[in-house]
């Protein structure tokens, strides 16, 4: 079993970056549960463990100390940034760091990338860096922090608006991470087709829905996409909000 320590910085009462209408801390611990969500429901053999799961706050000792004692494979620090000028994406490793280490940011920093550059048009790179910052220093285990875009550049705030660049953070980290760790995915669940209810939207099929126990079950995001609206979901609260664009 592989443990993957995903850490939401800050929390509670230090709020990280603020700008924009945005706060640091919620964005990074919405994205947190989702990764941990999607790696535990999609792969086999891995549990993912997090410094905090609700919005409280942890000294930098506190959740390194936590981190090595869990006997974590690997630590992914979890930010947004600000002062930056004109934004960006970048990752962090130890000045000092292991060749694993470098690996990690390696595989995590192309994937978030090449995910991000999938959805959003004009997201810097800012590139692959090494600092001597304390996650990634006192951490027993290969370690990066990543830095997910700045609040303070009105561009990147945007970005961080809009569901999907949200969930190619998620999807960059997952598939990252995943993909170090030589993971396996787990094999796909076969719904009898006699379950399986075609879904049409102004008589064009979107995607299938699945009738459990008389109810139908329809796939929320398809179905509202092809009526222009958009979808959001909220990690943390487990809510799904349907707006008009």
């Amino acid at each position: 079993m592989k443990k993957v320590w995903i850490d939401a910085g800050h929390g509670g009462k230090d709020p990280g970056a603020v700008a924009n209408g945005l706060k640091e801390k919620n964005i990074v611990l919405s994205v947190s549960l989702e990764i941990k969500k999607r790696l535990e429901a999609n792969y086999d053999g891995v549990q993912v463990l997090l410094s905090r799961s609700t919005d409280v706050f942890l000294e930098l000792a506190e959740r390194t100390s936590l981190a090595n004692k869990a006997g974590a494979d690997i630590l992914v620090s979890m930010h947004c940034n600000a002062g930056g000028g004109s934004g960006g994406f970048e990752t962090f490793r130890y000045t000092k760091a292991s060749a694993a280490s470098a690996a990690l940011q390696n595989v995590l920093h192309k994937e978030i990338m090449d995910t991000l550059n999938r959805v959003a048009v004009g997201v810097i790179n800012r590139g692959q860096k090494a600092d001597n910052l304390h996650m990634v220093r006192e951490s027993k285990m290969p370690a990066v922090l990543t830095e997910n875009l700045f609040l303070d550049v009105a561009t990147d705030a945007a970005k961080l608006k809009k569901d999907a660049v949200i969930q190619a953070i998620v999807d960059g980290h997952v598939t990252g991470i995943a993909q170090y760790l030589s993971l396996k995915k787990k094999k796909s669940v076969v719904v009898n087709k006699d379950n399986k209810v075609t879904v049409n939207v102004n008589g064009k099929k979107v995607a299938d829905g699945v009738l459990d126990a008389g109810t139908v079950q329809a796939p929320v995001r398809a179905v509202a996409e092809a009526l222009g609206t958009v979808v959001k979901y909220n990690a943390v609260t487990k809510s799904v909000n349907i707006t008009l664009k």
